[in-house]
């Protein structure tokens, strides 16, 4: 568990064992379109620039503003969103 001083007497305390995933960075290459009920979300295709899956594509669905040759940090590589139905209707 990761350590911390206290500043009052200087010895190391344990601290809550808060553990975060590593993220990985990918970046932009293209944006597919819109999602969700409202289309709130936004598909794009990305490429894996670090990590076991390096140099791999795939499509994410990411919210709030985004455009090509953004960094985008992911928490996993191994799911990927459903393609965009192209007839318009939902289901």
């Amino acid at each position: 568990m990761a350590e911390r001083k206290d500043n009052k007497k200087g010895k190391p305390e344990k601290s809550a064992g808060v553990r975060f995933s590593p993220a990985v960075p990918a970046k932009v290459e293209e944006i597919i379109g819109r999602t969700g009920t409202r289309g709130e979300a936004i598909q794009v295709r990305c490429r894996i620039l670090d990590g076991r899956d390096k140099d791999k594509v795939m499509r994410r669905n990411v919210k709030g503003p985004i455009q090509r040759e953004d960094i985008i940090m992911l928490r996993e590589t191994e799911i990927e969103a459903r393609p965009l139905n192209k007839s318009g209707r939902g289901g």
